[in-house]
């Protein structure tokens, strides 16, 4: 089993602290889910837990070693990180795009070994971006191009997946699809971290569900201990009705938005 884990990690911008003090350990086979609102700080942390911004204190270790003293492309290749946002500067084609992914195991450039065509091929197949391989990127919509930008992390082979908001922008089936992905790749051994906002999904998506707010842990467990309306309302100031699916999965609903005190 692999481990990804924060010890009293910070985030402090001039003006204000953004994360933290966080203290988790998260573990490779699982799903684990980041909710909060906007400004909670998700994006701020999960950044952090792959190298891409550094920690104002406290530190970052993967599988007990220290994140910040790794070497980059052994870093690129343990952990994969898909960003929230989609801009792309280049119009290449979808599969180059995919291939960018085996950066890391190339030492001048894009390998293009038979386990790399492998790796490139079963993530197009996974994102079920086959049809569009060779379509300049640029001519995608929104959701197709996140599609690509997730097989280009996938291309990669990385033990952990972390990925800020990857169903946004993407329609109903294809949003399933990517739930059933993650959850594939988690059991077949990667951890998976993921922020999202559409509550609706989390119960069918994640083992383990993380609630911040103002930068901070405020829930931490499975589903069926976090998805309350006593935790949905205290981060996000609503009263939520949490309906249990005939499968057994928890579907929170807001209802009303509350006034805190």
């Amino acid at each position: 089993m692999s481990t990804l884990a924060c010890e009293d990690l910070t985030v402090d911008v001039p003006s204000r602290r953004l994360v933290g003090p966080v203290n988790v350990t998260f573990r490779s086979g699982e799903v684990t889910a980041v909710l909060g609102p906007n400004g909670a700080g998700k994006s701020t942390w999960l950044a952090s837990l792959c190298g891409g911004r550094e920690p104002s204190s406290g530190s970052v270790f993967l599988d007990f070693a220290d994140l910040s003293l790794m070497d980059p492309r052994e870093r690129a290749l343990r952990i994969g990180f898909l960003a929230q946002g989609r801009e792309v500067a280049w119009g290449l084609d979808v599969e180059t795009v995919v291939r960018l992914g085996r950066l890391p195991y190339g030492r001048t450039g894009i390998s293009t070994s038979p386990a790399d065509d492998a790796a490139v091929e079963d993530a197009i197949n996974r994102c079920e971006l086959g049809h569009l391989r060779d379509r300049n990127i640029l001519t995608l919509s929104g959701g197709e191009r996140a599609r690509v930008l997730l097989a280009r992390v996938l291309a990669g082979e990385p033990d952990w997946i972390l990925a800020d908001e990857p169903l946004a922008g993407l329609d109903p089936a294809f949003q399933l699809d990517i739930v059933r992905l993650l959850r594939e790749l988690a059991q077949e051994g990667r951890g998976v971290i993921v922020t999202l906002h559409d509550l609706a999904l989390v119960g069918r998506l994640a083992d383990r569900v993380i609630v911040m707010r103002t930068g901070k842990v405020v829930a931490d467990g499975p589903p069926v201990t976090v998805l309350t309306p006593d935790v949905m309302s205290v981060a996000y100031g609503v009263a939520v009705e949490v309906v249990t699916a005939a499968n057994g999965e928890r579907v929170v609903l807001p209802t009303q938005r509350l006034r805190l005190g």
